[in-house]
């Protein structure tokens, strides 16, 4: 990874105006969840602008001329519309129209996923640079009475620069899914089901009441349950097919999905105390595939890493999927996250 840029939208949103809502205490969040405030859009703010304010950023950061980008991965749940997909609109908007550009689809594990196929076209001689986005606007599917969901997700986007190097930067991806307990992350609605009532209320009343929303539901026991065994295993191997000793991880990566989650995998990975583990759960919330690019953004940004260290990154979420690397940092962004 050459070079790094987040996006954070501007609205702040606390606990307490989460419990305006929700039927909830702003301290019972927090116990449950490690999070204090999140980021959710606002505004002109959408999916587009914020992947392509994101990669901008990444792209100064790294100082690359963007006429060598090859190719730019979309990691996403959150673009409205199967048809465009994201990614050639935010290749345009960043000047880069006519290189390959596709979304990619993992969920919260998306950003890994991105990160393996970006090094894997990399080192095929596909392409020479790949720019890797992970932005989700997650609040646009959000019941605001959900107790699942409603507290947990934020918006966001994170972008890397990744390249050629002298020496391997990013580790050999393990990932993995199980569509068994595909269910335990899934919308509540069938797509074709919503877009039929969305037309039949056409001229009527196409409002999100009328129509309902495409929530998001977690079945949160089932999924932490599924994390509890998968994830210690998931973490092992990033380590074994990387070569790198646990000793040797200078950061700890995390997808940031519940910080209790996360103190447990350190724990149980065996990990140092004094190790550095992201928390930039506590004032973004869970933003999915955006997830592990702002928390290293913001781990940079504020001193808790640098450039140049050994980092265990792992992602998991909806499909149920995960994927995991060991990586080297890239430089500290010259500039601090739009909308920050």
């Amino acid at each position: 990874m050459l070079g790094i840029g987040a996006y954070r939208p501007q609205r702040v949103v606390s606990n307490a105006e989460v419990c305006e809502t929700l039927d909830s205490t702003p301290e019972w969040i927090f116990e449950r969840t490690g999070i204090r405030t999140r980021r959710w859009i606002s505004g002109d703010e959408t999916l587009r602008s914020i992947s392509a304010a994101a990669g901008e950023r990444a792209l100064v950061n790294t100082g690359i001329d963007r006429t060598k980008i090859g190719a730019l991965i979309l990691c996403t749940s959150s673009w409205l519309k199967l048809t465009p997909h994201g990614a050639p609109t935010v290749a345009s908007d960043l000047g880069l129209n006519g290189i390959a550009a596709f979304d990619l689809t993992s969920g919260c594990g998306g950003f890994g996923y991105g990160l393996g196929v970006a090094a894997d076209l990399i080192r095929a001689g596909s392409v020479d640079y790949v720019l890797v986005i992970g932005a989700e606007t997650m609040t646009v599917g959000l019941d605001p009475n959900d107790r699942g969901t409603a507290m947990i997700f934020g918006d966001g986007a994170g972008a890397v620069v990744v390249g050629p190097s002298e020496e391997n930067g990013i580790s050999p991806t393990v990932w993995g899914s199980d569509g068994e307990n595909a269910e335990a992350i899934a919308q509540d609605v069938n797509f074709l089901e919503y877009m039929d009532r969305a037309q039949a209320l056409q001229g009527t009343d196409p409002s999100v009441e009328a129509i309902g929303r495409m929530a998001l539901r977690m079945e949160g026991p089932r999924v932490f349950r599924w994390a509890a065994v998968t994830l210690p295993r998931a973490l092992s191997n990033a380590l074994e097919v990387s070569g790198v000793s646990k000793e040797d991880i200078e950061v700890f990566v995390p997808h940031q999905a519940n910080a209790r989650i996360n103190e447990l995998m350190k724990k149980n990975l065996g990990l140092a105390d004094d190790i550095p583990m992201a928390n930039d759960i506590e004032n973004t919330g869970n933003t999915s595939a955006a997830s592990i690019p702002l928390a290293i953004e913001e781990m940079l940004v504020t001193g808790k890493a640098k450039g140049g260290q050994t980092a265990l990154l792992l992602g998991f979420g909806a499909g149920l999927s995960y994927a995991g690397q060991v990586v080297t940092l890239p430089p500290a962004p010259k500039e601090p996250s739009f909308g920050a």
